[in-house]
């Protein structure tokens, strides 16, 4: 990743950066099926996606993208194999140590969505190790979505709604989408604008039900190892093509 004293890589001339999507967020799908073709593991796979999720956050950082959020391990991920979860975390913690000085050098705040409790203690701690050391930068957000389900986050927000009623802090009458909204992981981020899946598939797989409402949907072909800078810059573009009314006329 690139130091934050280096130059940025250009903007695609295509893009204009005053209509830049705010937050981005990312289904990263197809690595087992990239490693399939080429006669590899899926854990090969998935390593070569991590190199996907370095130039997705270079790219959104120099097109001044102010959040991205990556599907990284969902509540459904636990049925895959041992094997796979496994190699799973260990990339994680990998990653986390190869990469976190160049993101903390970038000012890329790292932050997390979902429950943790059930990760392995190491990547646990890798994870804190992650957030703590770059809680204070400002430039872009990072969210990792991991043990992560968008029903699980909504039925989340809904009991914290309940207790605070008990409890005589919040009344039936006030609760709306404000309220459930302030329960969320992550209830200060912009809503997301552009919503990009890899691989063809045409589904959101429970990915923030709640903060896509309206975003923009780009489904591509291309699978997650082999999404680069250009891919993600075709993606704004087409994001930056339509006209976002918001449930209102033209």
């Amino acid at each position: 990743m690139q130091q934050g004293t280096e130059k940025r890589p250009p903007l695609d001339p295509r893009l204009d950066p005053g209509r830049m999507p705010r937050h981005i967020a990312v289904i990263m799908d197809g690595n087992g099926r990239w490693a399939e073709r080429r006669g590899l593991s899926r854990a090969e796979g998935h390593e070569a996606g991590a190199r996907g999720v370095r130039a997705a956050i270079e790219t959104c950082r120099g097109l001044g993208v102010r959040a991205l959020t990556l599907y990284a391990f969902s509540t459904e991920n636990w049925r895959r194999s041992k094997l796979e979860v496994d190699a799973l975390f260990r990339l994680m913690s990998k990653y986390i140590r190869k990469e976190l000085d160049a993101i903390h050098r970038n000012n890329i705040r790292v932050r997390f969505l979902g429950e943790m409790d059930r990760l392995p203690a190491r990547a646990q701690a890798d994870l804190r190790h992650c957030l703590e050391t770059t809680a204070g930068n400002t430039a872009m957000d990072c969210c990792v979505a991991l043990n992560y389900g968008g029903r699980t986050e909504i039925a989340r927000a809904a009991r914290a709604l309940c207790a605070d009623a008990l409890a005589g802090r919040v009344r039936p009458e006030d609760v709306d989408e404000d309220a459930v909204a302030a329960r969320l992981y992550a209830p200060d981020l912009a809503e997301v604008d552009l919503l990009i899946r890899t691989s063809g598939e045409m589904r959101v797989s429970n990915f923030l039900l709640w903060q896509i409402s309206y975003a923009e949907i780009v489904v591509t072909p291309t699978l997650w190892p082999d999404f680069d800078q250009q891919a993600l810059c075709d993606a704004v573009f087409e994001y930056q093509s339509r006209s976002r009314r918001f449930g209102g006329r033209p």
